[in-house]
């Protein structure tokens, strides 16, 4: 997987995060996983078509996605509802739809489809290529994980 890739969501989550969150956000790590994805308790699962092809899977603890959802809202979040479900898709929308933009500078024209959410901790994903870039990522109220699985699509 090439690094503008990488590059692209990585940009696009920290404009997303300083503009709508007002957070800063600082990469504490990356690693290549040929191996199920373990996910958090709020998760969002969005596909990319097009030039690329593959998944994408944003990864929050339940504390930190509720957080997120009040700063967006304004309204205290205690549960992992319907409301709150929508905005963390709706987030990892605007992330992933930044991200194709940054990728269509590099001559890549990609589309994202509709958001998955999965709910609940302490188990994996199989993402859609056999191997996946692993980006840990912090924040003052938590960290959280972009796992992106990306191939060059066959013509």
């Amino acid at each position: 997987m090439k690094a503008e890739y990488i590059n692209a969501f990585y940009l696009a989550t920290q404009d997303v995060f300083r503009l709508m969150l007002d957070l800063e956000t600082t990469r504490l790590a990356m690693r290549v996983t040929e191996e199920l994805v373990p996910f958090r308790e709020a998760n969002v699962v969005i596909g990319v078509t097009g030039d690329l092809a593959g998944s994408l899977l944003y990864s929050f603890p339940k504390n930190m996605a509720l957080e997120m959802v009040r700063i967006m809202s304004g309204m205290e979040m205690t549960e992992l509802d319907a409301f709150v479900t929508s905005a963390m898709g709706e987030l990892a929308n605007i992330i992933s739809g930044n991200a194709m933009t940054r990728l269509f500078e590099s001559n890549f024209r990609c589309d994202i489809v509709p958001p998955q959410i999965l709910i609940g901790g302490g188990q994996s994903l199989s993402m859609a290529t056999p191997q996946a870039i692993v980006l840990q990522l912090q924040t003052s109220i938590g960290a959280f994980e972009v796992s992106i699985s990306l191939r060059t699509a066959k013509s």
